[in-house]
């Protein structure tokens, strides 16, 4: 929620009660900092000042405080030196787990501040899916226990809408190379060429074309930093009709809205104005002339071509120009994909549960896949109960065409609806599985 600047690790607090140090002095000022009683320059140091400025701090607080109502108290602090260690903040609605680390000196000024979960008091399914359901634009979730080849949904609401999820659609990518190599046609050690640069690249932004990389290499970067590089170079590898074909067969409800499979910089492309007559063609075309709009332009859209100044204002054609699921429709993906029976696969997608550790706590195992644009937020996750064993999967989306959507209000519905999903029992009288 409020990020530790990048240069600064946060180290393992300690247990029990702490005598007067510049951490407990620091963590009992967190409630007046938060209601704005304390001046931000005066709490933070001045490089977390640079890395989370005090507008982007103050927006934080207010969205925390909408959603779990005032901070009330130090429930407790823990610390092993008197400088960095583990708060207990109490709201309204529930408590924070936060992460502070105090400078040591004569200013204790707050170098790092991190609100890693909150627990909800009372919470339920139908709380978080009223204060889902609230939110502008449109947004569906599903919360399903895994059973033989389908599931059976526990919580739900728009369900079966198709929404724009931006980067979960590598899920299919990731699913049909699996396939190829349960097939015998491919290994997880094949080196290739990087063929596709993009935007977006954490892994493989400035590397040269040609670099040689292992499949497993690319589908890490893929699923744990959504790296499109990555993700173009394995459309193209492994068949854009190959994905098509493994989506169709895990379920997907309304192919067609992902037909043809965009690559990343197409879709960039497409967005984009340096191509408004080719998306005006695109939008509303069938799937076979779409097909051939993207093979006669192919030589254009790449990379250098594409106007990434067109993406710095509000939402960009996303009911029309992205790739579409249902929550309905990405369970029955992790389905499919846990059929695998890839360690590999499973293991890349276990990367970056993205949620965090303190979230993830009742889980033994936790993978995820999101996605995000302007206007678009979508997440994913497929986890292993630490209590029963069960596979459960909690999956999100939010879509606003007229405005950005806020992460940190999303991030935090997820991390409740898992929370409950961790303790929920399958109903008395289910659903059948879809």
């Amino acid at each position: 929620m409020i990020a530790t600047p990048p240069a600064l690790a946060h180290q393992s607090p300690g247990t029990g009660a702490l005598a007067d140090t510049a951490f407990t002095r620091r963590a009992n000022q967190l409630v007046d900092l938060l209601t704005g009683r304390i001046a931000f320059a005066d709490y933070f140091d001045p490089g977390f000042q640079k890395a989370v400025p005090e507008a982007q701090f103050r927006a934080i607080a207010t969205n925390l405080i909408a959603q779990y109502g005032a901070p009330v108290a130090v429930d407790g602090a823990a610390s092993a030196n008197g400088l960095s260690g583990t708060v207990q903040l109490r709201f309204e609605k529930g408590v924070a787990t936060v992460l502070l680390d105090v400078a040591a000196g004569a200013g204790e000024k707050v170098v790092g501040l991190r609100i890693t979960d909150v627990a909800m008091a009372n919470d339920s399914f139908d709380t978080v899916a009223a204060e889902l359901a609230a939110l502008p634009g449109r947004t569906g979730f599903l919360v399903a226990e895994l059973a033989g080849d389908g599931f059976v949904p526990i919580a739900a609401a728009s369900a079966d809408r198709q929404f724009a999820v931006g980067s979960t659609f590598k899920l299919y990518i990731l699913n049909e190379l699996a396939a190829q190599i349960a097939a015998g046609e491919r290994k997880w050690s094949d080196v290739v060429s990087l063929t596709h640069a993009s935007f977006s690249s954490a892994a493989t932004a400035g590397w040269p074309v040609g670099t040689p990389v292992t499949l497993q290499t690319l589908a890490n970067w893929m699923m744990s930093v959504s790296d499109n590089g990555a993700t173009d170079t394995l459309i193209h590898l492994i068949g854009r009709e190959r994905i098509e074909a493994r989506m169709k067969a895990a379920g997907h409800s309304d192919p067609s809205r992902n037909i043809p499979f965009l690559t990343t910089v197409e879709a960039f492309a497409l967005k984009g104005n340096n191509f408004e007559r080719e998306r005006a063609a695109f939008v509303g075309a069938s799937d076979a002339e779409q097909r051939r709009l993207l093979e006669a332009h192919a030589g254009r859209m790449v990379l250098d071509n594409v106007d990434g100044v067109s993406f710095a204002g509000g939402p960009r054609f996303i009911d029309s120009l992205e790739w579409f699921a249902s929550p309905n429709d990405l369970a029955r993906a992790f389905v499919d994909l846990r059929a695998r029976q890839s360690a590999e696969a499973m293991a890349a997608i276990a990367i970056n549960n993205g949620v965090g550790p303190a979230a993830a706590a009742d889980w033994a195992w936790l993978g995820y896949k999101g996605g995000s644009e302007t206007g678009v937020l979508s997440m994913s996750l497929l986890g292993q109960r630490k209590r029963d064993g069960k596979y459960m999967v909690v999956i999100a989306s939010w879509n606003d065409p007229d405005a950005p959507v806020a992460a940190e209000t999303m991030v935090a519905l997820v991390k409740r609806l898992l929370a409950l999903a961790a303790k929920q029992v399958r109903p008395s009288a289910p659903r059948p599985a879809p």
